[in-house]
């Protein structure tokens, strides 16, 4: 038993597991930031040009009995651009380009 835990720690240790947990930690809290970013600033002015307040997942179209919610695919993809341009820059930022392994 002692044999597999000592395994266990190995892994973790040499594969950088710790890393990736605080990593997806810190780009959930990211996603939540960018998410409020968005709701609290970007919608309301896209609210503003497109004619109508608020919020942009609102905005919807239908054709017969299907309805096309392209206000939340264009939310979710300004989501997704800043939340990319974020870990982007924070990357090029700090340098951590420089510390990846030699090959």
């Amino acid at each position: 038993m002692n044999k597999q835990l000592s395994g266990f720690l190995d892994f973790i240790r040499e594969q950088g597991v710790i890393g990736l947990a605080i990593g997806l930690v810190l780009g959930v809290a990211v996603k939540d930031l960018v998410n409020s970013l968005v709701a609290a600033f970007v919608d309301p002015l896209l609210g503003l040009i497109l004619g109508g307040a608020g919020n942009l997942e609102e905005y919807a179209f239908t054709i017969g009995k299907v309805t096309f919610a392209w206000g939340m695919f264009v939310s979710s993809l300004i989501d997704f651009i800043v939340i990319a341009a974020v870990i982007y820059f924070v990357f090029k930022g700090l340098h951590l380009d420089k510390l990846d392994k030699a090959k």
